[in-house]
């Protein structure tokens, strides 16, 4: 049963006026309605200023059983609706959708093994204390390095950026505490390039977006694209970022990189998101890894006795895990962005909520945590309905 106090949250949202647009599918009208108190949350975010808009969606059993469009693409310069087709920065979850699987895809093939030292394919990377780090402890947060490189100076360039990364100090040594750092994932990205001749994006390309048949997944989009594109905020300059990457560090990278960069629409995540839980499940499934490497990824990978739970990207049960919502059971899994975007999965039940918006939109105060956890905790309840 839902707790009271959700119950309370519920029944205060009501209705609004606000844009909401159902997406009509296979479903029959009365399943749509189970999914009424999710449109409310939305609805009520929105009109609270936590978010201009969302394109969200849920899956059960290998389908999607329900799909909502909310509120503005964009409020300035001038106001957009919201569309289902809007294409997303995914900021974060760049790591679990791109570099993690590159990862694991590379340690099926042998290339990789995650309890060797990073200084083994990284051999600038050594000294300070790093000489221990190992690749399961870069995916897992457990590395000791800092959240991210250092943003004080007007540092440019992706050759900066790696010399940063190579020669950064630990601020705890290796399988001591969780922190969570995009240096770790800049880092798997460059052992990523090394060990396959490619570069990420060329990787990610040919090895897990067209095997997945996702046509609007890319990092550096066109310019062409830009008008489909859900803006961010204002950069340094004053310039409305729209099509470039929200990340600074990615940004003074280049626009790619391991932790940040890629851009998505809710078409490609549904598709990717089925594909992963089939492929998990043993179902046949075009996702480009093994089932067992899967379940891995998704178990828990952190040191022994510690209690932040992290898979190999994959968060599991951290402070991060609020997208898990207040029923969905240990052992789901799942990531968010930073820019307003998440994903989480429940192999469990073959259940997952995607929520794509652009929360920091036009002036980065947008929040949309308890957004997460709220329409988290009311699928799980339309889902038992169905």
């Amino acid at each position: 049963m839902p707790s009271p106090a959700f119950s309370r949250r519920i029944l205060l949202l009501g209705m609004t006026n606000l844009f909401y647009m159902p997406i009509k599918n296979s479903m029959a009208s009365d399943t749509q309605n189970h999914f009424a108190q999710v449109e409310q949350i939305f609805q009520e975010a929105i009109k609270t200023n936590k978010t201009p808009g969302a394109v969200a969606a849920i899956g059960h059993q290998g389908q999607v059983v329900w799909k909502g469009v909310f509120g503005q693409r964009a409020l300035v310069p001038h106001p957009e609706a919201m569309t289902w087709d809007t294409l997303f920065d995914m900021a974060s979850l760049t790591k679990v959708l791109i570099t993690a699987p590159a990862i694991m895809q590379l340690y099926e093939r042998h290339l990789v093994q995650l309890d060797v030292p990073v200084c083994h394919y990284l051999p600038a990377f050594s000294g300070q204390g790093k000489q221990d780090i190992t690749v399961r402890q870069l995916l897992t947060h457990y590395s000791g390095l800092p959240p991210d490189l250092d943003l004080s100076t007007p540092w440019v360039g992706r050759n900066t950026a790696i010399q940063m990364a190579f020669s950064c100090a630990p601020i705890h040594p290796a399988g001591e505490q969780f922190i969570y750092s995009d240096i770790n994932f800049i880092l798997l990205g460059l052992i990523i390039e090394k060990l396959s001749g490619l570069t990420l994006q060329d990787y990610a390309t040919q090895n897990i977006l067209k095997p997945l048949g996702l046509k609007r997944t890319f990092f550096a989009p066109a310019p062409t694209l830009y008008i489909t594109i859900a803006p961010t905020q204002y950069d340094e300059k004053g310039s409305l970022l729209r099509g470039i990457v929200h990340d600074p560090t990615t940004r003074r990278m280049g626009g790619i990189a391991g932790h940040a960069g890629l851009f998505s629409c809710a078409d490609d995540m549904t598709r990717y998101a089925i594909a992963l839980l089939n492929k998990r499940a043993g179902q046949p499934s075009s996702f480009p890894l093994k089932a067992e490497t899967l379940v891995m990824m998704s178990s828990p990978q952190q040191p022994a006795g510690k209690t932040d739970q992290r898979g190999l990207g994959w968060d599991i049960n951290t402070h991060y895990s609020t997208p898990r919502g207040d029923y969905f059971p240990a052992g789901s899994f799942g990531h968010t962005g930073f820019t307003g975007t998440s994903l989480w999965l429940v192999p469990q039940t073959d259940s997952f909520v995607l929520i794509l918006t652009n929360r920091v939109h036009p002036d980065g105060k947008g929040n949309v945590v308890a957004l997460r956890h709220d329409v988290a905790s009311a699928a799980a309840l339309a889902l038992e309905l169905l």
